[in-house]
């Protein structure tokens, strides 16, 4: 059944980069999950909760539908909410970008700001699903998709994972994916595990991160990485991770820009650089898959903006611009 807007989100493009890599000896496909409707592949969890909900009666038309984000699971929330005729109000915090507010507030979503981090942990992200818990006590009817535990998010990018084997014909060696709420990683992950795949799995996170047992710290550029290792972790499924810093993000993107003419967002940049830091541990003629989480537009008063960049890390342009220095100011984590 065509359900309207809802029917363009999935089967996004598989294309080939051919450019953003300089004398490579092995072939990349990037799959452009910015092209869902919402921008991104954010789209995919959200409709498979919140249709999952409808079905199971979780959610009736009196359901307010409350979610902690800070951008792209918002997002795709409000776009389902809206279609649907579903209240939903988004916490946020004061990271959240004035743009990904106002793409909120045009789809209906009600804002609620958390304004204080967690007295403990110093993050936010505990403070707004305190805020969670708190609103879903206050309404007789409240639903809550917990993208970092519900695994109708995986469920989701299970199905990912078959539209890159269709396109292809064949199986992939190396996949490449970033991980935040882990539901890409273990949805594709438990594909390639359930169908005896021989794809080895390099999951992309964020300095700073703790999903791989390493210590917080303060991250700039959101998209991927989290400060809480969240419930939809499953160990063994990512058979290397790389962490890939805020400048790592900046020059991938910017060179995606300006090689491939696609703009993409912050964690798209991290896996482009993770993919030339382990480029020599590649064999010849291998078949890697990047999955690109989102658009860049929400980006470009920060990662896109010349003076921002400039602001926090310095005259840095030459390093998207040569290649070689680029690859030799990689800091990663393996």
């Amino acid at each position: 059944m065509n359900e309207g807007i809802l029917s363009a989100i999935g089967n996004t493009p598989l294309v080939s980069l051919q450019r953003v890599f300089k004398d490579l000896h092995f072939r990349v496909y990037a799959k452009l999950e910015g092209l869902n409707p919402g921008g991104s592949m954010k789209d995919r969890p959200a409709m498979s909760v919140i249709k999952r909900g409808l079905e199971t009666g979780e959610i009736t038309q009196d359901t307010v539908v409350i979610e902690s984000s800070s951008g792209n699971m918002g997002i795709g929330l409000a776009q389902i909410c809206s279609y649907y005729g579903l209240r939903f109000i988004c916490v946020v915090d004061p990271k959240t970008t004035a743009q990904n507010i106002r793409i909120l507030e045009a789809y209906g979503a009600e804002i609620e700001l958390v304004s204080e981090p967690d007295i403990i942990t110093g993050e936010f992200l505990q403070a707004r699903i305190a805020r969670v818990q708190s609103l879903l006590a206050s309404f007789k009817s409240a639903f809550w998709p917990d993208q970092y535990a519900n695994l109708y998010n995986p469920i989701a990018h299970y199905q990912t994972m078959d539209e890159i084997l269709k396109v292809l014909g064949k199986e992939v060696d190396y996949l490449f994916c970033a991980v935040s709420t882990c539901g890409t990683l273990r949805g594709c992950g438990e594909y390639i595990e359930n169908h005896k795949l021989n794809t080895e799995v390099f999951a992309v996170d964020a300095v700073g991160s703790v999903i791989f047992g390493n210590r917080i710290g303060k991250r700039l550029i959101p998209g991927h990485g989290a400060a809480v290792r969240p419930k939809l972790y499953r160990k063994g499924l990512a058979h290397r991770y790389i962490e890939m810093t805020d400048l790592d993000c900046i020059i991938g993107c910017r060179r995606l820009a300006c090689e491939e003419a696609i703009l993409a967002g912050g964690s798209s940049g991290a896996l482009i650089m993770a993919i030339e830091s382990v480029k020599q541990d590649i064999p010849k003629d291998a078949t890697c898959v990047v999955i690109l989480p989102d658009r860049g537009e929400r980006y470009l008063d920060s990662i896109y903006s010349d003076s921002w960049v400039k602001e926090h890390f310095g005259d840095v342009s030459h390093l998207w611009k040569d290649p070689q220095e680029a690859q030799a100011c990689i800091t990663m984590t393996c």
